[in-house]
């Protein structure tokens, strides 16, 4: 026994990653065995810290064992065929478990496991990164995403809180994963957790101390015009009672539920929340930025706004955003800016090549409000929009109407966005 041991140790990083995944895939054989049934939560747990011991190339090929786990298609064509012949319930129930995968049920064994789900989630992580290339592995991805999607419904989640008392270590995820405005420093985090500052975050009960996705909230006077006026300012300790509560930022903290829907019931949840804690709140806005509208209005044809922004700035529009930042821009050029911006929005908001930021909170039922310039003057915001942030309106009561509206190509926008977008 001893030389065993100690021939393991021996062993090349390499091979000991060869081994482990060996034996991972032994183990989760058996796992979908009926023998597996009984000592699930055993061999799931060998499984999961199997998983942990694998290098970059071992886990590249457990994936591809996944790929292998595909429907029986002899089994398929039976159950295809007998529903051919008769659409009973009791066919479609056949043809349904014949089409499963038998890797969706060894997902479902593994996160039987202390700490099972966790690892699932970080294999999808890993997933993704490996997607862009290998083609091969995309139906392993649709049966992650099937499973996560289900599991970190918005309806399993935990609401809660995030303020200056929370654990040191939870509010170090804050600073990390903030991806909208920087958090600089201890001092900025506090600013914006304390007095008319808040932040919520969505937490998973198997994920106990990591925020899945988190919002940060300015309870405010009026719809804000620029971040300046929500983040690292005074009014932050205000205590004047508030007219309106201002999203400025929702930052995901977890890749591996990309394409998990949990943005747009956090932001809903959170409005509840607020109206009854606030019943002096009448209305919930965004500030948002708009990272594809460089992109877009570099390419734009046929949009004179665009034209005569070129014409005066150049080809590469870095000129246009050195204006912006030194405050040298004409009025007419402020105009064409801001039309510019609107034209982008409101007639390619709801498109697959619209803003992502856009298509977010208009396919969450919110309203086009406003075009704000100058409102963001970090290098980030200038680089990806000349400044420009916009203002999503959230009308509790017309959010399902405007989801609808967006769902058949149209984007709901104010009166003065919408004159905008003519020009």
């Amino acid at each position: 026994m001893a030389s065993v041991f100690r021939s393991f140790f021996t062993r090349s990083p390499e091979a000991r990653s060869s081994a482990a995944l060996k034996d991972l895939q032994l183990g989760c054989r058996r796992l979908l065995s009926e023998a597996g049934s009984a000592n699930g939560v055993a061999i799931a747990g060998d499984a999961v810290r199997l998983w942990g011991t694998l290098d970059e190339a071992g886990r590249a090929g457990f994936f591809d064992f996944l790929a292998s786990l595909a429907p029986e298609r002899e089994r398929v064509l039976r159950a295809a065929r007998a529903y051919s012949e008769e659409s009973s319930p009791e066919r479609v129930l056949e043809l349904q478990e014949a089409v499963e995968s038998p890797r969706r049920e060894l997902l479902r064994r593994l996160s039987r496991a202390s700490g099972g789900v966790a690892v699932i989630v970080a294999m999808r992580r890993e997933l993704l990164r490996l997607l862009p290339h290998r083609a091969g592995l995309r139906s392993v991805d649709v049966d992650f995403s099937h499973l996560l999607a289900t599991w970190f419904n918005a309806g399993f989640l935990d609401l809660r809180q995030v303020d200056w008392n929370s654990p040191a270590a939870l509010l170090e995820k804050l600073i990390q994963h903030e991806a909208v405005h920087a958090i600089r420093d201890w001092g900025d985090l506090r600013g914006r957790v304390l007095g008319n500052r808040r932040c919520f975050a969505f937490f998973h009960p198997q994920l106990p101390g990591e925020p899945l996705i988190f919002v940060e909230v300015a309870l405010v006077g009026a719809v804000p015009r620029s971040i300046a006026q929500l983040i690292g300012t005074a009014d932050s300790m205000g205590t004047a009672e508030p007219r309106v509560a201002a999203f400025y930022s929702i930052s995901n903290c977890e890749s591996g539920l990309k394409g998990v829907s949990l943005g747009n019931f956090l932001i809903k949840r959170v409005a509840e929340e607020l109206r009854h804690e606030l019943p002096s709140v009448k209305r919930y806005c965004t500030l948002s930025p708009v990272p594809g509208l460089r992109k877009w209005l570099a390419g734009a044809q046929g949009v004179s706004a665009v034209a005569a922004l070129r014409l005066r700035y150049g080809s590469d529009l870095d000129r246009l955003a050195s204006a912006v930042r030194q405050g040298s821009l004409t009025e007419e050029d402020q105009a064409r800016l801001a039309s510019s911006a609107a034209i982008y929005l409101a007639r390619y908001g709801a498109t697959p090549h619209g803003d992502p930021v856009a298509r977010f909170h208009l396919d969450n039922g919110a309203c086009l409000e406003r075009i704000n310039l100058a409102a963001d003057l970090s290098e980030k915001g200038l680089r990806e929009a000349f400044g420009v942030m916009v203002n999503y309106v959230y009308d509790l009561a017309a959010v399902e109407a405007n989801h609808e509206r967006f769902l058949r190509g149209e984007v709901v926008c104010s009166r003065q966005v919408t004159t905008a977008s003519r020009g």
